[in-house]
């Protein structure tokens, strides 16, 4: 079995590295220069490392197996110990959410109504699954309002750039919707399976997650860079040709393809022979969203910033959806004596506000810092924006086509692993990536 692996960000990089350990032939094909999708790293000359994509990694099992097999475990670099308090906004000013489900509890942060409704979830029963329930319906029906205000809806915004008004909840949080099936209430399938006993290890690489990807395409014997794929062409036998921008690769013909792209940039390759999935895939909503990075004099600075971050509720009406504080996470991606905010705007819930000219942005995210860290500094002394037009892929209703119908596509040689398939982070897309290697496996 011959496989062609469409784009090199890390789901299809891990493929290619799993099926090349397993020694089953491989081309990967991807558009740019350089691997790794949307995992950049960039060191700016004024002293700040940049993530452009994800800031920092949750350290899952498989990520570890691939980073130990790469070489790169003493590249890893912990999270400073603040980075377990996460703040949120309530009432104008940040305060810190509890940290587990006994917290909640005994935290000044929710109302005594709402601790109450988190002591009724025990008892409330379960409803038979409902395929079309949302994430803010499925909370909101078990937790109550306040919850679903300033838990679910920050966390939602910030890590999905999503709204759970849209998310679908056996999509998004499908073992949360399990426990409620399995266990009669989330609480106690949370302390059944420990699933709430703490978080793993948060991480980044000393050199940017970019190493990650750098190191994991260099391995690879069979990694096209710069071929950006045109078209697909099936042959009378039902295996593939693949046509890119430096031609028609000899004619070659796989036995299966693997789709590691956006789902918008596979639409039109299906089309010609798969047009249903071709539109399902092509529905798959993609929100903007802007990092705007943003450094001050730490004297400037009123906020201890003794944290991961702050998240924004859209009940308190902000103009970003929340901010990481990378200086207090990592303190050597900037230079001394300095704070770095990495502030998100946009997403699913802020469109409007991704969409804005750079300087507008700008202006808008030291406007806000400056009124809830208790900043002085009339201007930062530091800025930069980066923009994804389209930013995390939406697992609403428009996901489910999506899935369906390439799902059906694998009886016809084509596979999918990306991360609106897999789930959208790195230790998911990695997880998925290694599942479906092991299934191309069994079938050569």
């Amino acid at each position: 079995m011959t496989i062609a692996i469409l784009g090199g960000g890390i789901s299809g990089l891990t493929l290619a590295w799993q099926l090349q350990k397993a020694g089953i032939a491989y081309d990967l094909f991807e558009a740019e220069a350089t691997p790794g999708g949307s995992l950049s790293s960039v060191q700016h000359p004024d002293g700040y490392l940049l993530e452009s994509g994800p800031n920092s990694l949750q350290l899952s099992d498989e990520l570890l197996e691939l980073l130990t097999e790469l070489g790169l475990t003493d590249e890893i670099q912990d999270a400073a110990e603040v980075s377990k308090h996460r703040y949120v906004l309530r009432n104008g000013r940040y305060q810190q959410l509890p940290g587990s489900p006994p917290t909640l509890l005994t935290n000044s942060f929710f109302s005594w109504k709402a601790k109450f409704n988190i002591l009724r979830e025990l008892n409330r029963p379960a409803l038979p699954p409902d395929p079309n329930e949302t994430v803010d319906a499925f909370f909101r029906r078990r937790f109550g309002s306040e919850i679903v205000d300033y838990a679910v809806n920050p966390f939602i915004s910030g890590i999905y750039a999503g709204d759970p008004a849209q998310l679908l909840i056996h999509k998004t949080f499908s073992k949360v919707a399990a426990m409620e099936q399995q266990y009669g209430s989330v609480l106690r399938g949370l302390v059944k399976t420990g699933s709430g006993a703490g978080r793993r290890r948060i991480i980044t690489l000393r050199n940017g997650i970019q190493h990650l990807t750098d190191t994991l395409a260099a391995r690879l014997t069979h990694r096209h860079a710069g071929q950006r794929v045109r078209a697909l062409h099936r042959i009378t036998d039902g295996r593939y040709q693949v046509h890119t921008s430096a031609g028609s690769n000899g004619g070659f013909a796989y036995d299966a393809v693997v789709l590691s792209i956006p789902a918008f940039a596979a639409a039109p390759l299906l089309q010609p022979y798969f047009p249903e999935a071709a539109a399902a895939l092509a529905a798959v909503h993609y929100p903007p969203m802007a990092a705007v990075y943003t450094a001050y004099r730490r004297e400037d600075v009123g906020h201890q910033l003794n944290g991961f971050g702050a998240l924004n509720p859209k009940v308190e009406r902000p103009y970003a959806a929340g901010s990481i504080w990378t200086s207090s996470i990592y303190p050597n991606r900037v230079p001394a004596g300095q704070v770095l905010f990495t502030t998100f705007v946009g997403g699913a819930q802020y469109e409007d506000h991704a969409l804005q000219p750079e300087a507008t942005q700008k202006a808008a995210v030291h406007e806000e810092l400056s009124r809830f860290y208790s900043i002085k500094a009339a201007q930062p002394l530091w800025q930069h924006r980066y923009l994804w037009e389209k930013a995390i892929p939406q697992y609403d209703q428009h996901i489910v086509a999506a899935h369906t119908t390439t799902d059906a596509l694998q009886a016809h040689g084509i596979w999918s692993v990306a991360n609106w398939r897999g789930g959208v982070g790195v230790p998911d897309c990695i997880r998925h990536a290694r599942n479906v290697a092991e299934e191309l496996g069994a079938r050569s």
